[in-house]
């Protein structure tokens, strides 16, 4: 009864460890020889009700040392709480005290998600602010910036003539609850898209982490603007495959030192960011649904119950699965500066994320899908 099961989760295993693109090794990129000349970079932020962090991730990206031309534009997206006098003070205390733009998102229109519209703002602005920009920087409001940060990303994509560069940013790991599943998402998003194959310009597998996107303007005018991925709510991957699209150079990466500022708290505001976008991720779905809840079951529940409940050569072969999938997970571990320790219990974060996804679902079916920060998606995605 059990080592049919077994066997095939630990072949599983097997496959992943060795022909998923190595997604679980958590390689940081090297650094690249600097170009005689940068070019200007307009950094688009968009912010709603941002006021505690925004502060920081706006005077990070001011005193960036670059040595060419950089400008921020913060979209104020109907913020109540003070974020753009939160920017605004930022930046006059910044290196660049005249570097910043505020602008005010206009009335969310149907079809588009309300990152992706405030993103668009921006991009307008800045065409009028900064209409030299060779690059667009796309990050959050929520972001910790090291000061060679832009320096480096931008000498990376000139080097490699990249049309978007991002950066998967380190995330918030201090409450119990962050331990336990921050080292996990970051696990399981590499799971999903190997970043060997994202940066594979012959392979169909397209990512980017939406808190630092480095973009080149004429790439993102070649895909006709945003208005391609209007509806997105997970933009930061819709942009990287319009992009990727006929072959086109990205790049995703871990970073190694920029860092999210946003804290999650305890178990049920993580549960909620899992469950806001993971049935978009399915495409709303139920036999994706359905296959998701059956894979992550044989993959990961799987192995220590077996091993737990088997005997002879099923224990042995669940129990061979289970120390696969600790020995694939150490590297995320050690990336987050947590303990080996957590690795054993991978299984139990993963059936936390499966029911955040089953619950993402039900979220949708009824009405809520896509809330957050108060707001609701307009509509349906344009199909």
């Amino acid at each position: 009864m059990y080592l049919p099961v077994a066997a095939l989760a630990f072949a599983i295993w097997l496959y992943l460890l060795l022909g998923r693109g190595g997604y679980w090794r958590f390689g940081l990129p090297k650094a690249v020889v600097e170009p005689a000349a940068l070019p200007p970079v307009v950094a688009v932020v968009p912010a709603r009700n941002e006021a505690a962090v925004v502060g920081r991730a706006v005077a990070s990206l001011l005193d960036q040392d670059y040595p060419a031309p950089l400008h921020v534009v913060l979209v104020d997206d109907h913020s109540d709480d003070g974020t753009a006098a939160a920017a605004r003070a930022a930046a006059a205390g910044s290196r660049r005290p005249g570097g910043l733009t505020v602008c005010r998102a206009p009335v969310l229109p149907p079809g588009w998600a309300g990152k992706v519209w405030a993103m668009r703002t921006g991009l307008e602005a800045a065409a009028e602010t900064v209409p030299d920009a060779a690059y667009v920087l796309f990050t959050d409001a929520d972001i910790d910036h090291p000061p060679g940060g832009l320096r480096q990303l931008a000498a990376r994509s000139e080097a490699e003539r990249l049309d978007l560069n991002s950066l998967m940013v380190r995330l918030h790991c201090e409450t119990v609850a962050e331990r336990a599943t921050m080292p996990a998402f970051v696990y399981f998003f590499r799971m999903l898209y190997p970043f060997r194959w994202v940066n594979d310009p012959g392979h169909a597998v397209a990512a980017a982490a939406g808190g630092v996107m480095l973009v080149r303007r004429e790439a993102v005018d070649r895909i006709g603007g945003l208005t391609t991925i209007r509806s997105e709510l997970i933009d930061d991957c819709a942009l990287a495959a319009a992009i990727k699209a006929g072959g086109h150079r990205i790049r995703l990466e871990l970073a190694e030192e920029a860092r999210s500022l946003r804290g999650y708290g305890g178990a049920g505001n993580v549960w909620r960011m899992i469950a806001r976008s993971a049935y978009t991720q399915l495409r709303y779905s139920p036999l994706l649904l359905a296959g998701v809840a059956l894979a992550m079951t044989l993959v990961f529940i799987v192995p220590p119950v077996v091993t737990v409940a088997a005997e002879g050569p099923a224990r042995w072969m669940a129990a061979a699965a289970w120390t696969l999938m600790v020995a694939s997970y150490l590297p995320a571990l050690k990336y987050h500066g947590r303990s080996p320790l957590w690795a054993p219990a991978l299984p139990l974060v993963a059936a936390f994320y499966l029911g955040a996804t089953l619950d993402s679902a039900r979220r949708h079916r009824m009405g809520r899908g896509g809330e957050w920060k108060g707001r609701m998606r307009t509509t349906d995605p344009v199909r």
